[in-house]
């Protein structure tokens, strides 16, 4: 007989709302929703129990992140050595290396990444295995409102808010970008991760007013094979520097560590 995974969500936003309720309505078997952390009163908004971080390590045997890159820095490391599984939406806080490193040999609990809004991460692996790839980028495009950082001066500023098209908001590598928009690049994270190099990953931020989708092209090159994959996503009504398809991907895997047959992995 399986084991069900009882699940704890950390963050009730646009991504957390939409796991939790499927959760909750038993739409991904061999999973339950156990209960929700915020650091907002939820009352009747939550489908399970509002909790705090320690009681659901106490409870769970699994804990969805779908908060942000500071619960990863903050609780990451906490969650493994509890004994409790970690899946991670927000991959960006491994662009810190000294924290990616920890968290990758921390345990007895394991951890996860799920795809979010890009495909072809698993291929990216696969063609790493024959040898590194020579050159990775990524180029993701979105609204300009999603992209304003308080980091960024009044003269970017004008430019992106006045723009009537494309704009390049800045260009780094995958160490770099992800740490200036933390709510919208974790991407860049994701692919590099995919890639097992911080450096080789170039990523290029855009800003476009009529993006109405969110684009995000990557590009690989290595001695066994060229890759191109290209995706475009509704923004999330609620919190546009999300993906709409976020949320499911975050189900699939969930699925997927439930024990689900029929998924490709």
């Amino acid at each position: 007989m399986s084991t069900v995974r009882k699940v704890g969500i950390v963050g009730w936003g646009a991504i957390g709302r939409v796991v939790g309720t499927a959760l909750a309505e038993g739409r991904v078997g061999g999973a339950e929703l156990v209960c929700v952390v915020d650091n907002r009163p939820l009352g009747e908004a939550a489908p399970a129990r509002q909790a705090t971080f320690e009681e659901a390590l106490e409870a769970c045997d699994l804990i969805v992140e779908a908060a942000g890159q500071g619960v990863v820095r903050e609780w990451g490391e906490r969650v493994l050595e509890s004994g409790t599984d970690l899946l991670i939406a927000s991959t960006g806080a491994l662009t810190d290396e000294d924290l990616a490193k920890r968290m990758l040999v921390a345990g007895p609990g394991r951890v996860y990444f799920t795809s979010g809004a890009v495909g072809g991460l698993d291929l990216l692996q696969a063609a790493r295995s024959l040898g590194p790839l020579d050159e990775v980028r990524l180029t993701t495009t979105k609204l300009p409102s999603t992209l304003e950082q308080p980091w960024m001066d009044e003269e970017l500023l004008a430019r992106m808010r006045s723009a009537t098209g494309p704009v390049v908001v800045m260009t780094g590598t995958a160490r770099e970008i992800p740490v200036k928009f933390p709510k919208s690049t974790n991407v860049a994270a994701s692919v590099a991760l995919a890639v097992g190099d911080l450096d080789t990953v170039r990523v290029q931020v855009v800003a476009d007013p009529a993006a109405h989708h969110t684009r995000h092209v990557i590009e690989a090159s290595g001695a066994h094979g060229a890759y191109r994959f290209e995706v475009a996503h509704l923004p999330d009504p609620g919190n546009p520097a999300t993906s709409q398809v976020v949320p499911y991907a975050v189900l699939r895997s969930l699925a997927a560590l439930a024990g689900q047959t029929g998924q490709i992995l």
